[in-house]
């Protein structure tokens, strides 16, 4: 994976301007740590920074190819799975390549088949093509949004970058933030509405968009939405296609010129995945695959079972790599070192996030590139077949608000009263969902449970899976590590998207379709085990921090934060036993502790961004 950046200007010559975008290009060296690269021209400039893996020798970007009188220049953030089809095809049609990689690919698939290219890659990508002789710039994102693209577009001038933090170094963006900036942070956070930048005047493009900037303007397209079909297959032939398709998706993913490993909690999203990488690796002799697990010091002594995270991931880690014969890499964390990396975690995504859910993905990062450049992951299983507990809650689906943020109203209580006033957040939070609702693509006649359970897929996909991703792609690519989302290949999501929930919930269980799919890969006892999220720390030592944080916070008179919350009511949360609650306010994840955490690292956010509330 890699970072882009660029801008255009058409008042300017931008070849005069090298050195902001050596700036730009610079905030994202993290991202590609391999190599650097920018390209200039009169009205266009892109910057690149290089994660290499594959063809690292041949590879580098901005990548220029020539046709005719057009000179194409790209630069891209991404993988394509079906990069070798798409290259035999090319080829026949005439096409020549000089490297391996994957960007070839991508760029004179473009050349070949214009815009409608996208339609037929197969992967995580975010990129930008300039062509020259019709002075226009292309730009477009994954189906799922796996990998980021955020853009500025005022007064003639458009800006993209990989990160925010790219677009804030050009000397034409400042750090603001309004009312629905506000509103983003304060009630929607760590989610985000799509598109929504949080700053002013930063947008995101939405996955399955593209875009075209040209000095006739800016053109906006839809190239890819989930579309509402009957399902007609049986269970057993359901469960047979689900198998197949994560099988092919998988294997496609493993395809690396570097090292590649899998993240391992021993639950049934990442234990299928470690087996289907350990059989394609029997088949294809490519000798042990290596799996990493992250725990916290002292959570054997600690953690309690509770509704939203039944039971410990350490049992189930060892009974699947002693079942597959994986090369095993425990990770541990202790509380000061997840303390100190709140800061690095929200300078990685240059907004609050998930708190420690956040840093210690950091960390765990940091500890899997000292031995892999590739991980696949499990994200997004959850949200495609069903497996958080709202899906299965009453209370939840009948909500009428997004059901991973039920305490809103507590969260509304934390803000300065006049800034409650200004940014409206429940009824900003309520705008927000009923917007998410109406774009729930329905099949006529559908009864009102199936409508129900729909909207809830649909909430889960655009809305939640969003923030796991944007979670997992700044985390991962802070440390230099390139993470991929089996389940996030659109055809698997485009076909459970339409599986009715009777046969998704098979045997009564969550995600029960899938366990279907996996009888025979898996053990029985992993097959049934109960789905428990991503490990947090249980050691009162870290409340204990967290809390003594935001007291430091709120102890400090210069603290940016101040002016927005209500002080004393956070103070008063700190020194009640509330603070301690399993329940969460945001997710599985984020209770009494995270809180905290949050708002802390919303401080960080104000005061090392320098933003402005305007």
């Amino acid at each position: 994976m890699c970072g882009i950046t660029g801008w255009i200007d058409w008042s300017r010559d931008l070849t005069q301007d090298g050195n902001s975008l050596e700036r730009m290009t610079e905030t994202l060296s993290l991202r590609g740590p391999d190599a650097s690269g920018t390209w200039l021209s009169p009205s266009c400039a892109l910057g690149h920074r290089r994660l290499s893996v594959i063809d690292p020798v041949n590879g580098a970007q901005p990548m220029i190819r020539h046709s005719g009188d057009s000179t194409y220049v790209i630069v891209y953030n991404g993988e394509l799975y079906n990069a070798l089809e798409l290259r035999k095809e090319l080829e026949h049609r005439g096409r020549t390549f000089s490297t391996t990689c994957d960007t070839e690919v991508l760029l004179v698939s473009f050349m070949e088949w214009g815009k409608s290219c996208i339609e037929r890659f197969n992967g995580i990508f975010a990129f930008a093509i300039w062509n020259t002789e019709e002075q226009e710039l292309f730009l477009a994102r994954d189906r799922l949004g796996v990998k980021p693209l955020f853009y500025s577009a005022e007064d003639g001038l458009f800006l993209f970058g990989s990160e925010p933090k790219a677009i804030l170094a050009h000397p034409a963006m400042k750090a603001e933030v309004g009312a629905e900036g506000l509103a983003e942070v304060f009630v929607m956070g760590p989610a985000r509405t799509p598109g929504q930048g949080v700053y002013k005047g930063l947008t995101e493009l939405l996955p399955g968009w593209c875009m075209t900037v040209s000095r006739g303007g800016i053109r906006r397209t839809q190239y890819w939405k989930l579309e509402s079909l009957p399902h007609a297959e049986t269970i057993d032939e359901t469960a047979d296609r689900v198998r197949e398709l994560l099988r092919d998706t998988t294997e496609r993913q493993l395809v690396s010129d570097v090292p590649v490993c899998t993240l391992l909690s021993g639950g049934l999203d990442s234990s299928a995945l470690t087996t289907l990488a350990v059989r394609y690796y029997e088949q294809t002799g490519q000798g042990s695959v290596h799996t990493y697990s992250v725990d916290y010091r002292d959570n054997d002594k600690h953690f309690q079972a509770h509704a939203f995270q039944p039971n410990s991931d350490a049992p189930w880690i060892e009974r699947m790599t002693t079942h597959l014969e994986t090369i095993h890499h425990p990770v541990q964390f202790d509380t000061p070192e997840l303390v100190a990396a709140l800061r690095d975690a929200t300078l990685a995504r240059d907004l609050p996030g998930m708190a420690d859910v956040d840093a210690s993905l950091l960390l765990f990062c940091r500890e899997i590139k000292k031995g892999a450049t590739v991980a696949i992951s499990g994200e997004a299983a959850d949200e495609i077949f069903g497996g958080y507990p709202w899906f299965h809650r009453e209370e939840a689906l009948n909500a009428d608000i997004f059901p991973w943020s039920l305490a809103s109203a507590m969260r509304a209580e934390l803000l300065n009263p006049e800034v409650a006033d200004w940014i409206k957040p429940l009824d900003y939070i309520g705008d927000r969902y009923a917007a998410a609702i109406a774009e729930v693509p329905h099949l006529d006649g559908e009864s009102p449970q199936v409508r129900k359970m729909r909207q809830m897929s649909y909430l889960n996909i655009t809305r939640f899976m969003p923030t796991l991703l944007d979670r997992k792609d700044r985390m991962s690519m802070a440390a230099g590590l390139e993470v991929r989302v089996p389940f996030c290949d659109h055809r698997l999501v485009q076909y459970v998207w339409n599986i009715p929930w009777e046969i998704k919930a098979a045997g009564d269980r969550e995600k029960g379709i899938l366990r279907k799919a996996l009888k025979g890969v898996l053990p029985d006892d992993v097959l049934t085990r109960k789905k428990s999220p991503y490990p947090k720390t249980h050691n009162p030592n870290y409340l204990a921090a967290v809390k003594g944080l935001v007291l430091d916070v709120l102890n400090d008179p210069s603290s940016p934060i101040l002016p927005l919350i209500n002080a004393t009511k956070v103070r008063e949360l700190a020194e009640s036993d509330s603070a301690k609650s399993n329940i969460p306010w945001f997710g599985q994840l984020m209770s009494g502790p995270q809180l905290f955490a949050y708002l802390y690292q919303v401080n960080v956010w104000l005061k090392e961004y320098g933003v402005s509330v305007k």
